[in-house]
């Protein structure tokens, strides 16, 4: 069982070149200690294929220390409280750790800041810099956040089945056209 205090820590650093966000840790990722650790999840059957990263390896917490270190990936969440499931988090949760979200990527400075899923960018939007955008699109946004440029991708979860895992490859592969520019 997974404390609900335990969560992930966040693999950042100063002169990243991506900065992923998540919605929140799943409680699964919590237990394995790394991102997108459920087995049903699709990030990174994606992410191996899309070209941003040049090293490879199983997923794990040695191989977000890798990413950090040597493609200059990080990880991060608009949340940071574990659930099983995205509709679980309340809107204390986004008021608390949204400013936190923010003040973070204002320290580190990432070329990039890749969130997984409109929901994630919109709550981070609402309760970070109190926006409220009528219409998010996939990819490349017009909005940067400081010198921050932003990119969204579908939310590989399992159970945002929407979108394929090519689907996904083929969004990922685009934000690393940019990223690699």
């Amino acid at each position: 069982m997974v404390s609900s205090r335990a969560t992930l820590p966040d693999y950042v650093d100063s002169g990243l070149r991506v900065l992923s966000v998540g919605l929140n840790p799943s409680l699964i990722s919590v237990r394995e200690g790394f991102y997108f650790a459920n087995p049903r999840n699709r990030f990174w059957r994606a992410f191996d294929e899309s070209g941003l990263a040049e090293s490879q390896g199983e997923p794990s917490q040695s191989r977000h220390r890798v990413l950090l270190e040597q493609d200059r990936i990080g990880f991060t969440d608009v949340v940071k409280r574990p659930s099983r499931q995205g509709h679980e988090l309340r809107a204390g949760d986004f008021r608390r750790d949204a400013p936190r979200l923010l003040q973070l990527i204002e320290e580190i400075q990432p070329t990039w800041a890749w969130f997984h899923g409109k929901q994630a960018y919109r709550h981070f939007l609402k309760y970070a810099l109190a926006l409220s955008p009528r219409e998010i699109r996939w990819g490349l946004q017009s909005r940067m956040i400081g010198e921050v440029r932003v990119y969204v991708t579908p939310n590989p979860s399992p159970a945002n089945a929407a979108y394929s895992l090519a689907d996904l490859r083929r969004r990922y592969r685009r934000l690393a056209r940019h990223a690699n520019a």
